[in-house]
């Protein structure tokens, strides 16, 4: 028997390209996907092949379609063929091979799409407007950046006004989060019993049983140059010398910005527009572009990122477009030498066995996340101590790659947030090589495929139930089609 296991489908919420070709993809982009011939019919693309490939919505018959016109209804929604054909130009900007796509396999695709959309609504799932506009507003500012301006973004995808682009992103993002919502409901209470892990496991030929890559877990110690008072109180004066420049002789604070402003927003004056109390960025930031009158220039304040001076330039309800300058205290090298010469002395002691890595990152490193679990790292995509070495950031594997455990690294100079150089040693606190599973050693993964195989049979199960009590049509053109699901059960 081979392991049949998949991970559920869940979309990417961050993914603009995917965003922006699923909803404003003009019309005449469907003649690039289709060949039509003297009779107006177009020929489908090639067909899936290989005694190895696994089963997808396939051919069997299937020679044409129509170029125009309804390829299938499920329930409240109808997929046309342009929908079939932006599908395509959808995966291949994000760099899928859609060669090895037929459009059974799309329109399948589309329908089950559509069936979660559909069900979600009859589930009472609600997704409101303002939940969604943060991520269309996103959008729009991605949108922008690359094409110049508003009126270019309405002219480039063919709308009428950014009203209606706007309206189309929103329905679009509403969708794909009604689709998330529907797949969590469906699989929310599913749980699993160390038996039926065990059950999962053993049920697997040894010979076919998943192999779990080289992974580490690394600690790093790191230690920054410390900025004097007397540095920060120069940049300081210098933000109010630039305020009084701006506020009393009528200088432009934009202009100021490109001059001398230290991050990227310089290139735009220094502009950040729709900040919320619910955005991303530094509460000092947020607080200070909250408490300013329209016009109203701040007073230098601090933010871990550096020090700014901010002008509000609009208010618009429960947000704000505002311009901001940062800058950041100069380090001088002889600050540089000595924290240099701290972290070889670190080092050294920790080779010399007078003080143990963890130790000696709870007492001395300055990253602040960190250094109370002894500098040990956590990976940000799954959350433990372990890193695959395949998955890595390049720059960290290649610092870690041939070290055993328990040694230490050279010093190596990095940057932070603000371009300031730091220094940091690392050491590997455990290796595991590459291994076929084993039930016992690698017990917490097996247990999260063998969840993840339950919540995918739940998933079919799922959508076995509902293709059956939704009202689904499929153009006769597509009859032929061997779907994975059966969307042909109705029009039997």
């Amino acid at each position: 028997m081979q392991l049949k296991i998949k991970i559920l489908k869940y979309l990417n919420t961050t993914s603009f390209l995917l965003v922006l070709t699923i909803l404003i993809s003009v019309p005449a982009f469907a003649q690039e996907v289709v060949t039509v011939d003297s009779t107006g019919v177009a020929k489908s693309n090639d067909i899936i092949k290989g005694e190895n490939a696994t089963k997808l919505d396939s051919v069997k018959t299937f020679k044409r379609f129509k170029a125009e016109g309804v390829s299938a209804v499920v329930g409240d929604y109808v997929i046309l063929e342009f929908d079939i054909d932006k599908s395509y130009l959808e995966f291949e900007q994000n760099g899928v091979d859609i060669s090895t796509i037929d459009r059974c396999q799309m329109l399948g695709k589309l329908m089950e799409d559509k069936l979660y959309v559909h069900h979600a609504i009859q589930d009472s799932i609600i997704i409101t407007d303002a939940e969604i506009q943060p991520e269309v507003d996103q959008v729009l500012e991605y949108m922008i950046s690359q094409v110049g301006s508003e009126e270019k973004v309405v002219e480039y995808y063919r709308k009428k006004n950014i009203t209606e682009l706007k309206a189309d992103l929103l329905k679009a993002r509403k969708e794909i989060r009604l689709t998330e919502r529907m797949q969590e409901k469906i699989v929310a209470n599913i749980t699993i019993t160390p038996e039926e892990v065990r059950t999962f496991f053993f049920s697997i030929p040894v010979d076919e049983r998943p192999v779990f890559g080289a992974e580490l877990e690394i600690a790093h110690l790191v230690v920054e140059p410390q900025v004097t008072d007397e540095a920060k109180q120069k940049v300081i004066n210098r933000l109010k010398e630039l305020r009084s420049d701006i506020v009393d002789n009528g200088s432009s604070f934009a202009t100021k910005a490109v001059l001398y402003s230290k991050d990227g927003t310089r290139t735009k004056g220094g502009l950040i527009e729709d900040v919320r109390r619910d955005s991303p960025m530094a509460k000092e930031f947020k607080d200070m572009a909250f408490s300013l009158l329209e016009g109203e220039v701040s007073e230098p304040f601090e933010t871990e990122f550096g020090f700014h001076i901010l002008k509000v330039d609009k208010i618009r309800g429960q947000t704000v477009d505002v311009r901001h300058i940062i800058l950041f205290p100069e380090v001088s090298s002889q600050i540089i030498k000595e924290a240099r010469e701290k972290i070889d002395t670190i080092r050294q002691s920790i080779i010399d066995k007078k003080i143990p890595f963890d130790a000696a990152a709870k007492l001395y490193s300055d990253d602040k996340e960190t250094r109370n679990n002894g500098g040990q790292l956590m990976n940000p995509a799954t959350f433990d101590t372990r890193f695959d070495l395949t998955k890595m950031d390049p720059t960290l594997s290649a610092q870690v790659y041939n070290v055993k455990k328990g040694e230490v690294t050279k010093v190596y100079t990095d940057s932070d947030r603000t371009g300031k150089n730091i220094f940091k040693i690392l050491t590997v606190t455990g290796r595991h090589d590459e291994h076929v599973a084993d039930y016992v050693k690698d017990y917490e993964k097996v247990h999260e495929l063998a969840i993840k195989e339950k919540q995918l049979r739940a998933i079919e199960d799922w959508q076995a139930e509902k293709i059956k009590e939704t009202y689904i049509k499929v153009n006769e053109d597509y009859q032929e089609c061997d779907f994975t699901n059966n969307w042909l059960y109705n029009n039997n």
